[in-house]
């Protein structure tokens, strides 16, 4: 099991690259998370949801996402609420201290999924969540130590040395453990390091005398690596050469599956921004709405900000838009949600870009999808199909329905010849609405977006097989680092 000193330690990206070092070595490997909180999520092979960050590590073990890999995920909704899914499906939206209470039914969940794993695979590679150091979090604990305890594993402790502090945040992390808890972790890894491993080694000789604990290695900072978010969203990145499209997005408080737009901040011919409260969304070529946990109070949020009067002035001068999922309800006239599923019950006005309105149910849409997209295909002509394939999958509780409809944005591929007409495409050709996830991510469907917002001649990229390169890049790094005869040992 790797655990962290805090959040965004390295946790994930650690076992990511044990799962790729283990798979290309021949041992059958899966990787697990007992509990994950996050807003980018992915559906799994067996029609459920887990956290991306599980459905990346699946990848570099070579297997597809399935939900054993993260029984318990968490989708805050608010500060102090969150959608709880177990085994890949909403039961129920509880607090912050029902849930505590429930975490006894939660494990049962967390242990069923390991057995079925363990009697599957060679190695089982565990993330914790957060930091085991987390006192008040210790009672019923099925994340961290409280799960490593239950199953009898040994831990790996990860700290980041680029957050500064990394000495403090090791020893400490380990004065706050409990004795048992203290002897099951087996060593520490320092990651993110940068400079002269010379002027480090001091500090890894005090932090091996003073916890009694072996350093496993000290792992490189890869600039440019690009792996699948858990939750954190990364901001702007500076284009060395010339761009040919300026994209932005709001990022809403509640904004959920930003991996989405991925493909627009790391392509290198795009200038993408998100675009945080307070700051004022520059004039662009394509403006995208990205999905959302909490539409109704992020679409109000949206219009404090004052974006609505500069989305009527982008449409207005030509500019294209893109909602997706509860982007794609925002754009529509109104949003019912009669069961108060997202807060209080009631209907709210949207944006009123698309004559198409949604009612919020309380089953959850999960689905992987193929099809074709239909930008480029002529207005009024309802049986003709794209020639751009595209793959993405669908998570959300609304329904959506109306006259913008008559004009899908993608054909779905559904029950062998069968296509399912989705999402909605305005008359005048500016605005897309869509629940599909990973709209941006198959090659061809990214430049016939990029070409429909208005680009001209540009390059094209394939985003899964870049992610499939960094993998490699990551596993060579992390392996070249470890100290191997340590490790063979548990492994």
């Amino acid at each position: 099991m790797v655990q962290g000193c805090t959040s965004d330690a390295g946790k994930t990206t650690l076992v990511a690259a044990l799962c790729r070092i283990l798979h290309r070595r021949g041992v059958r490997v899966a990787p697990f998370k007992p509990q994950n909180m996050a807003l980018n999520s992915a559906v799994t092979a067996d029609g459920g949801e887990i956290g991306r960050a599980q459905a990346l590590q699946a990848r570099a073990a070579g297997l597809p996402p399935r939900i054993d890999f993260n029984p318990v995920l968490l989708k805050p909704n608010t500060d102090k609420r969150a959608q709880v899914i177990i085994h890949g499906h909403a039961i129920a939206d509880l607090d912050a201290r029902a849930y505590h209470d429930y975490k006894t039914t939660a494990m049962a969940a967390v242990l069923e999924s390991w057995t079925r794993l363990t009697a599957e695979f060679d190695c089982v590679l565990v993330e914790g969540a957060g930091s085991p150091a987390e006192v008040n979090l210790r009672d019923r604990d099925i994340a961290n130590m409280g799960f490593a305890e239950a199953v009898d594993i040994p831990v790996i402790l990860v700290g980041d040395i680029d957050r500064g502090g990394v000495l403090a945040h090791l020893s400490g992390t380990l004065a706050l453990l409990s004795p048992s808890e203290r002897a099951r972790t087996q060593g520490l890894v320092i990651n993110r390091f940068r400079g002269d491993i010379g002027l480090l080694q001091p500090g890894l000789d005090w932090l091996e005398q003073h916890t009694g604990k072996p350093v496993l290695g000290v792992l490189p900072y890869l600039h440019g690596l690009f792996l699948d978010a858990e939750d954190a969203l990364e901001h702007h990145m500076e284009r060395a050469g010339e761009t040919k499209l300026t994209v932005v997005a709001p990022v809403f408080p509640r904004i959920s599956n930003h991996t989405d737009l991925d493909p627009l901040r790391l392509h290198p011919e795009v200038d993408f921004r998100w675009i945080g409260p307070g700051q004022t969304p520059p004039p662009a070529d394509l403006v995208v709405l990205p999905g959302s946990k909490s539409v109704a109070a992020d679409l109000a949020w949206l219009r404090r900000q004052g974006w609505e009067p500069y989305l009527q002035r982008h449409l207005r001068y030509g500019g294209k838009v893109v909602g997706l999922c509860g982007g794609y309800q925002m754009l529509g006239r109104r949003l019912h949600d009669p069961a108060g599923i997202e807060g209080s019950a009631g209907t709210i006005a949207g944006l009123g870009f698309l004559d198409c309105e949604t009612t919020l149910e309380a089953e959850k849409q999960l689905r992987n999808v193929t099809g074709r997209l239909m930008v480029g295909v002529t207005a009024g002509n309802p049986r003709e199909t794209g020639d751009t394939p595209m793959q993405g999958y669908e998570i959300h509780m609304g329904v959506t329905s109306g006259p913008a409809l008559a004009r899908p944005a993608v054909r779905l591929d559904d029950d062998g010849e069968m296509s399912r007409a989705e999402g909605a495409l305005s008359d005048d050709n500016r605005i897309l609405g869509s629940y599909c996830h990973g709209l941006f991510d198959t090659p061809a469907a990214l430049a016939a977006l990029l070409a429909w917002a208005g680009a001209k001649d540009i390059a094209p990229v394939d985003f899964a097989a870049r992610r499939e390169a960094d993998i490699d890049r990551l596993a060579d790094a992390v392996e070249a680092a470890l100290d191997w005869r340590v490790l063979s040992r548990w492994i």
